[in-house]
């Protein structure tokens, strides 16, 4: 990879470590599986951009070695998935892989990587079943446990004095996550469970439902375009304004504000990461991503963004020598990198033991974004790692 001049100017500001001395000769190679066309593509793009970011500002290396970096457009197709990772693991001979966001996928392609004795850093994906008695210890998340996000949301909604919910997400294994986690702190009524079509775009049905349903409030889980659609078809019914509707941050991030327009101001959602975070780290971030590609960061570029890094301090860890598992595998653990949420460490199912927010869609200068409120969870723990055995 070349060294953009976009992003050189920033690496002094940014106090970004440009490697170790003594990089292995052989090249480390990334297998990055991501979504890049067809639906839910900008999630995929933005966590690319983050990913490519990290290491255009170090010289197109990681940890000091060079760093070959294979990136596939899964089309959010699981058997795409399948045959990427095998193509990957058997011709390749990637040492890594990564960029998955959607679940399902995720399933179909991680246990395969960890079979092989290679190593999986997940940037979005982090089912239940990977987190608790599925753990590995070559498999990390440098995002969330599935159901994080959603838990937030279930105990701010007590926090607001919501009696009675009408809850709704695809069915997917992250949809499911995502209710069972709401559920498990949201203390009211479920007056509406709905598990939608992955790909859904028309809602009128379940707009009618909920409804009838007379619900205090309305919690969604529809990352990418279905929650651009569902959130405009919300507003548009007139319910935004009788009926408040809660989410996590995958469908009121910067991106996906840009679509959604103003039908999404005043609504509030849960997120582990958000552009204004005040630390050093994500200041500088931010910085360097709107220099190069002129948008704001979202979570999936943070996410994307921090997995580098992650790899960035492992990698110098052995100073670019793969075939030290145990020595990559500690460093990993480890997690000495500055982190963009401002702390980061991994608990027992290498997941983020981290802080979780609540943000408010706002209108500002430059159109509509997220302004933080406050913490939901501090240190905040997913129900799974009791279940890891690790």
């Amino acid at each position: 990879m070349k060294f953009l001049p976009s992003v050189l100017g920033l690496c002094a500001a940014a106090g970004l470590s440009l490697g170790v001395a003594s990089a292995a000769d052989t090249p480390v190679k990334i297998g990055m599986i991501t979504t890049l066309s067809g639906g839910g593509a900008s999630l995929g793009i933005d966590t690319r951009d983050g990913f490519d970011l990290a290491v255009k500002m170090r010289d197109g290396k990681l940890g000091g070695a060079e760093t070959e970096i294979i990136t596939v457009d899964d089309a959010r197709k699981v058997g795409n998935a399948k045959q990427i990772v095998t193509r990957m693991l058997k011709q390749d001979n990637v040492d890594i892989v990564t960029g998955i966001v959607w679940s399902n996928l995720a399933m179909a392609v991680i246990p395969t990587v960890t079979k092989a004795d290679k190593f999986y850093i997940s940037t979005n994906a982090g089912p239940s079943a990977l987190a608790g008695k599925g753990c590995d210890k070559n498999y990390f998340n440098v995002a969330y446990q599935n159901d994080n996000l959603h838990e937030a949301m279930g105990q701010y909604a007590n926090d607001q004095g919501v009696k009675k919910a009408f809850i709704l997400a695809p069915n997917y294994p992250a949809g499911k996550d995502s209710l069972t986690g709401f559920k498990r702190y949201f203390k009211g009524e479920i007056v509406g469970e709905v598990y939608t079509k992955l790909g859904q775009v028309d809602y009128a049905a379940e707009i009618a439902n909920l409804r009838a349903a007379k619900p205090d409030a309305v919690f969604f889980f529809l990352p990418g375009g279905m929650g651009i659609n569902f959130v405009k078809q919300y507003n548009q019914a007139g319910l935004k304004e009788t009926t408040p509707l809660y989410g996590p941050a995958f469908s009121f991030d910067e991106g996906i504000l840009k679509a959604v327009g103003e039908a999404a101001l005043g609504v509030h959602n849960s997120s582990q990461y958000s552009w204004d975070l005040d630390n050093d780290a994500n200041k500088k971030f931010v910085q360097a991503f709107q220099a190069e590609y002129k948008r704001k960061p979202s979570l999936y570029a943070a996410q994307g963004y921090e997995a580098a890094l992650l790899l960035d301090s492992a990698i110098a860890a052995v100073n670019g020598d793969m075939s030290n598992k145990d020595g990559f595998r500690d460093a990993l653990k480890a997690a000495k990198f500055d982190s963009v949420r401002g702390k980061f460490k991994f608990g027992n199912n290498n997941h983020p033991i981290q802080d979780i927010y609540v943000r408010e869609v706002v209108k500002s200068d430059t159109g509509v974004t997220n302004k933080t409120v406050g913490p939901v969870f501090k240190d905040h723990v997913d129900a799974y790692a009791a279940m890891c055995k690790m």
